[in-house]
Protein backbone atom coordinates (compact mmCIF):
# COMPACT_ATOMS: atom_id res chain seq x y z
CA UNK A 1 0.00 0.00 0.00
CA UNK A 2 1.45 3.50 -0.79
CA UNK A 3 2.30 5.79 2.13
CA UNK A 4 -0.83 8.08 0.74
CA UNK A 5 -3.44 5.37 1.00
CA UNK A 6 -2.39 4.38 4.84
CA UNK A 7 -2.57 8.08 5.73
CA UNK A 8 -6.56 8.26 4.18
CA UNK A 9 -7.40 4.73 5.62
CA UNK A 10 -5.28 5.96 9.12
CA UNK A 11 -7.90 9.00 9.14
CA UNK A 12 -10.86 6.97 8.32
CA UNK A 13 -10.52 5.15 11.04
CA UNK A 14 -9.81 7.56 13.63
CA UNK A 15 -13.07 9.75 12.62
CA UNK A 16 -15.30 6.86 13.14
CA UNK A 17 -14.12 6.74 16.73
CA UNK A 18 -14.66 10.81 17.21
CA UNK A 19 -10.98 11.17 17.14
CA UNK A 20 -11.19 15.42 17.12
CA UNK A 21 -7.32 15.49 15.49
CA UNK A 22 -8.12 12.44 13.11
CA UNK A 23 -5.90 14.13 10.44
CA UNK A 24 -2.88 14.72 12.93
CA UNK A 25 -3.21 11.85 14.76
CA UNK A 26 -3.24 9.46 11.32
CA UNK A 27 -0.17 11.33 10.37
CA UNK A 28 1.98 11.57 13.33
CA UNK A 29 0.95 7.93 13.85
CA UNK A 30 2.17 7.39 10.21
CA UNK A 31 5.56 9.21 10.49
CA UNK A 32 6.34 7.72 13.73
CA UNK A 33 6.17 4.27 12.21
CA UNK A 34 7.51 4.61 9.03
CA UNK A 35 10.57 6.85 10.59
CA UNK A 36 9.33 9.80 8.03
CA UNK A 37 8.71 13.58 8.41
CA UNK A 38 6.23 15.50 7.66
CA UNK A 39 6.86 16.37 4.28
CA UNK A 40 6.73 12.39 3.06
CA UNK A 41 2.71 12.99 2.85
CA UNK A 42 3.35 16.15 0.26
CA UNK A 43 6.73 14.94 -1.62
CA UNK A 44 6.24 11.22 -1.16
CA UNK A 45 2.83 9.96 -1.54
CA UNK A 46 3.29 7.29 -3.83
CA UNK A 47 6.23 5.44 -1.36
CA UNK A 48 5.44 2.08 -0.83
CA UNK A 49 4.31 0.79 3.09
CA UNK A 50 6.55 -2.18 4.17
CA UNK A 51 4.09 -5.01 5.54
CA UNK A 52 5.68 -4.81 8.82
CA UNK A 53 4.90 -1.01 8.91
CA UNK A 54 1.39 -1.55 7.70
CA UNK A 55 0.66 -4.05 10.49
CA UNK A 56 2.84 -1.79 13.09
CA UNK A 57 0.27 1.25 11.84
CA UNK A 58 -2.65 -0.69 12.23
CA UNK A 59 -1.78 -1.55 15.44
CA UNK A 60 -1.52 1.91 16.35
CA UNK A 61 -4.30 2.92 15.11
CA UNK A 62 -6.36 0.20 17.15
CA UNK A 63 -4.68 1.70 20.24
CA UNK A 64 -5.79 5.13 19.27
CA UNK A 65 -9.43 4.07 18.40
CA UNK A 66 -9.78 3.20 21.44
CA UNK A 67 -8.37 6.79 22.71
CA UNK A 68 -5.29 5.78 24.17
CA UNK A 69 -3.53 8.95 24.55
CA UNK A 70 -1.23 9.49 20.70
CA UNK A 71 1.87 10.10 23.43
CA UNK A 72 0.98 6.78 25.36
CA UNK A 73 1.29 5.33 22.27
CA UNK A 74 4.89 6.34 20.49
CA UNK A 75 5.76 6.93 24.60
CA UNK A 76 7.11 10.14 24.41
CA UNK A 77 6.08 14.01 24.01
CA UNK A 78 7.95 17.23 22.76
CA UNK A 79 7.80 19.98 25.23
CA UNK A 80 9.70 23.30 25.21
CA UNK A 81 11.71 21.77 22.27
CA UNK A 82 12.97 18.52 23.94
CA UNK A 83 11.82 15.44 23.86
CA UNK A 84 10.68 13.88 27.02
CA UNK A 85 9.40 10.21 28.16
CA UNK A 86 5.76 9.84 29.06
CA UNK A 87 3.50 6.68 30.39
CA UNK A 88 0.50 6.11 31.86
CA UNK A 89 2.28 7.32 35.44
CA UNK A 90 2.52 10.81 34.20
CA UNK A 91 0.52 13.65 32.61
CA UNK A 92 1.52 14.55 29.54
CA UNK A 93 3.00 17.70 29.05
CA UNK A 94 1.15 20.21 27.45
CA UNK A 95 2.01 23.56 25.57
CA UNK A 96 -0.22 26.17 28.04
CA UNK A 97 2.46 24.08 30.78
CA UNK A 98 5.80 25.85 28.54
CA UNK A 99 3.95 29.55 29.80
CA UNK A 100 5.32 28.42 32.84
CA UNK A 101 8.41 27.45 32.09
CA UNK A 102 8.77 30.82 29.75
CA UNK A 103 7.39 32.96 32.75
CA UNK A 104 10.32 31.25 35.40
CA UNK A 105 12.93 31.62 32.99
CA UNK A 106 12.40 35.32 33.18
CA UNK A 107 13.77 35.40 36.75
CA UNK A 108 15.70 32.43 36.61
CA UNK A 109 20.15 33.25 36.85
CA UNK A 110 22.51 31.10 37.00
CA UNK A 111 23.36 29.07 40.00
CA UNK A 112 19.76 29.26 41.53
CA UNK A 113 18.59 26.69 43.07
CA UNK A 114 15.11 25.50 41.95
CA UNK A 115 12.32 22.74 43.42
CA UNK A 116 9.77 21.24 41.37
CA UNK A 117 6.68 20.09 43.56
CA UNK A 118 4.49 17.67 41.87
CA UNK A 119 6.91 17.28 39.00
CA UNK A 120 5.63 14.40 37.43
CA UNK A 121 7.44 13.85 34.20
CA UNK A 122 10.45 16.15 35.23
CA UNK A 123 9.61 18.27 32.44
CA UNK A 124 9.43 21.54 34.01
CA UNK A 125 12.79 20.96 36.15
CA UNK A 126 14.99 19.79 33.63
CA UNK A 127 13.80 22.50 31.09
CA UNK A 128 14.78 25.17 33.17
CA UNK A 129 18.04 23.23 34.06
CA UNK A 130 18.70 22.56 30.17
CA UNK A 131 18.23 26.57 29.52
CA UNK A 132 20.32 27.83 32.17
CA UNK A 133 23.58 27.00 33.42
CA UNK A 134 25.32 25.70 36.92
CA UNK A 135 21.39 25.33 38.44
CA UNK A 136 20.93 22.78 41.02
CA UNK A 137 17.11 21.15 40.44
CA UNK A 138 14.91 19.42 43.27
CA UNK A 139 11.77 17.41 41.69
CA UNK A 140 9.57 16.19 44.74
CA UNK A 141 6.48 13.98 43.64
CA UNK A 142 4.33 11.43 45.95
CA UNK A 143 4.54 9.04 42.76
CA UNK A 144 7.46 6.64 42.89
CA UNK A 145 6.34 5.57 39.46
CA UNK A 146 6.40 9.02 38.29
CA UNK A 147 9.65 9.99 39.46
CA UNK A 148 11.67 6.69 38.00
CA UNK A 149 9.44 8.65 34.61
CA UNK A 150 11.65 11.84 35.71
CA UNK A 151 15.26 10.52 36.43
CA UNK A 152 14.65 8.55 32.67
CA UNK A 153 14.31 11.61 31.72
CA UNK A 154 17.22 13.60 33.48
CA UNK A 155 19.36 10.59 32.35
CA UNK A 156 17.96 11.12 28.35
CA UNK A 157 19.34 14.73 28.61
CA UNK A 158 22.17 14.38 30.20
CA UNK A 159 20.68 16.72 33.11
CA UNK A 160 21.79 16.18 36.98
CA UNK A 161 18.32 16.88 39.41
CA UNK A 162 17.31 15.75 42.62
CA UNK A 163 14.08 13.59 42.82
CA UNK A 164 12.50 12.84 46.41
CA UNK A 165 9.67 11.07 47.11
CA UNK A 166 7.40 12.54 49.30
CA UNK A 167 3.99 14.48 50.14
CA UNK A 168 4.75 17.32 49.28
CA UNK A 169 7.38 19.21 51.68
CA UNK A 170 7.33 16.25 54.29
CA UNK A 171 10.72 14.88 53.22
CA UNK A 172 12.03 18.19 51.83
CA UNK A 173 14.87 20.11 53.47
CA UNK A 174 16.69 23.31 52.18
CA UNK A 175 15.63 25.96 51.04
CA UNK A 176 15.54 27.40 47.24
CA UNK A 177 15.57 30.52 44.90
CA UNK A 178 12.53 29.27 43.61
CA UNK A 179 9.45 26.77 43.78
CA UNK A 180 7.72 25.85 40.75
CA UNK A 181 4.58 23.79 41.22
CA UNK A 182 1.96 22.25 38.00
CA UNK A 183 0.01 21.18 41.42
CA UNK A 184 -3.30 18.86 40.61
CA UNK A 185 -6.13 21.47 40.22
CA UNK A 186 -9.27 20.48 38.62
CA UNK A 187 -12.59 19.96 40.68
CA UNK A 188 -13.07 16.19 41.75
CA UNK A 189 -16.74 15.80 39.82
CA UNK A 190 -15.52 17.71 36.73
CA UNK A 191 -12.93 14.64 35.91
CA UNK A 192 -15.67 12.74 34.96
CA UNK A 193 -16.59 15.06 32.26
CA UNK A 194 -13.40 14.96 30.81
CA UNK A 195 -11.91 13.51 27.81
CA UNK A 196 -11.25 9.92 27.81
CA UNK A 197 -7.51 9.88 27.16
CA UNK A 198 -6.96 12.03 30.30
CA UNK A 199 -10.07 10.72 32.39
CA UNK A 200 -9.32 6.66 31.97
CA UNK A 201 -5.32 6.98 31.53
CA UNK A 202 -3.58 9.87 32.86
CA UNK A 203 -2.90 9.58 36.15
CA UNK A 204 -5.68 10.80 38.82
CA UNK A 205 -3.32 11.87 41.59
CA UNK A 206 -2.05 14.40 39.31
CA UNK A 207 -5.74 15.92 38.30
CA UNK A 208 -7.71 15.57 41.24
CA UNK A 209 -7.04 19.11 43.16
CA UNK A 210 -10.15 18.33 45.60
CA UNK A 211 -13.53 19.62 45.74
CA UNK A 212 -13.05 23.20 44.41
CA UNK A 213 -9.38 22.37 42.98
CA UNK A 214 -7.70 24.60 45.46
CA UNK A 215 -6.48 21.95 47.66
CA UNK A 216 -2.99 21.77 46.55
CA UNK A 217 -2.61 25.60 46.03
CA UNK A 218 -3.49 26.13 49.75
CA UNK A 219 -0.92 23.61 51.17
CA UNK A 220 1.76 24.54 48.48
CA UNK A 221 1.34 28.08 49.31
CA UNK A 222 1.33 27.36 53.54
CA UNK A 223 4.59 25.46 53.81
CA UNK A 224 6.45 27.03 50.44
CA UNK A 225 7.87 29.66 52.72
CA UNK A 226 10.16 27.55 54.76
CA UNK A 227 11.79 26.46 51.96
CA UNK A 228 12.14 29.59 50.03
CA UNK A 229 14.69 31.92 50.50
CA UNK A 230 14.02 35.63 51.51
CA UNK A 231 13.41 36.53 48.29
CA UNK A 232 12.68 33.56 46.48
CA UNK A 233 9.96 32.88 44.25
CA UNK A 234 7.01 30.75 44.14
CA UNK A 235 5.37 30.17 40.48
CA UNK A 236 2.07 27.80 40.17
CA UNK A 237 0.04 26.60 36.93
CA UNK A 238 -3.47 27.53 36.93
CA UNK A 239 -6.77 26.13 35.50
CA UNK A 240 -7.91 29.06 33.59
CA UNK A 241 -10.82 30.20 35.80
CA UNK A 242 -8.61 30.05 39.13
CA UNK A 243 -6.23 33.12 38.72
CA UNK A 244 -8.20 35.62 41.45
CA UNK A 245 -8.57 32.48 44.23
CA UNK A 246 -5.21 31.58 43.51
CA UNK A 247 -3.87 35.20 43.88
CA UNK A 248 -5.74 35.68 46.92
CA UNK A 249 -4.32 32.86 48.57
CA UNK A 250 -0.87 33.48 48.11
CA UNK A 251 -1.68 37.05 49.04
CA UNK A 252 -3.27 35.21 52.80
CA UNK A 253 -0.09 33.49 52.62
CA UNK A 254 2.21 36.47 53.02
CA UNK A 255 3.58 36.34 49.30
CA UNK A 256 4.12 39.90 48.11
CA UNK A 257 4.11 41.34 44.18
CA UNK A 258 1.25 38.16 43.56
CA UNK A 259 0.30 38.78 39.62
CA UNK A 260 -1.20 36.41 37.01
CA UNK A 261 -0.12 35.43 33.57
CA UNK A 262 -1.59 34.70 30.60
CA UNK A 263 -0.95 32.18 28.26
CA UNK A 264 -0.99 32.36 24.31
CA UNK A 265 -4.26 31.92 24.21
CA UNK A 266 -5.35 34.81 26.16
CA UNK A 267 -6.19 32.19 29.19
CA UNK A 268 -5.16 32.78 32.59
CA UNK A 269 -2.27 30.09 33.33
CA UNK A 270 0.25 30.95 36.04
CA UNK A 271 0.58 33.05 39.03
CA UNK A 272 3.68 34.53 40.41
CA UNK A 273 4.48 36.01 44.33
CA UNK A 274 7.55 36.79 46.25
CA UNK A 275 8.46 35.30 49.53
CA UNK A 276 9.50 38.38 52.17
CA UNK A 277 10.01 37.01 55.05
Amino acid sequence: MTYLNEYREGVKYLREAGITDAEWDARYLLEYICHTDRNTLYLHPEQQVSEQEHADYRRALRLRHVRIPLQHITGEQEFMGLSFRVNEHVLIPRQDTETLVEEVMRYLHDGMEILDMCTGSGCILLSLLHYSNGCAGTGVDLSEEALQVARENGERLHLDARWIQSDLFTKVDGKFDMIVSNPPYIQTDVIATLEPEVRDHEPMMALDGCADGLEFYRRIARDAGRHLKRGGMLFFEIGYDERDDVMRIMTESGYTDVTGVQDLAGHDRVVIGTHVK
